[in-house]
């Protein structure tokens, strides 16, 4: 699910993902910055986040990893990118940062 806002609103995207307690993950063998956020004590389930900035607009892509990938040297994951848990996450994120926007 994408949650998109104009870079005018999102001075530093990944400020304010940490500040919705997500976490920076840099895979190194992909040379991919992310960011993710646990449901609860295990690694998995989790929220992940991937940032793009374009045309004027932040992004912020969204998922749910439900189980790590199951083969050495495989991305593929078990990932939902839609549906109740994953619109919940969105509007919370959508929320914190509108308030933060708001605030002087």
């Amino acid at each position: 699910m994408q949650i998109k806002f104009s870079q005018n609103e999102i001075k530093d995207p990944e400020k304010s993902i940490l500040r919705c307690g997500y976490a920076k993950i840099i895979d190194r063998r992909m040379g991919k910055t992310s960011f993710a956020k646990r449901i609860h004590r295990d690694f998995y389930p989790r929220f992940h986040v991937y940032i793009k900035v374009e045309g004027g607009s932040v992004i912020f892509d969204l998922h749910l990893d439900q189980k790590r990938p199951i083969y050495e040297g495989v991305t593929a994951h078990s990932g939902e990118y839609d549906g109740e848990v994953v619109e919940r996450e969105a509007e919370r994120i959508k929320s914190m940062m509108l308030l933060a926007i708001s605030q002087p």
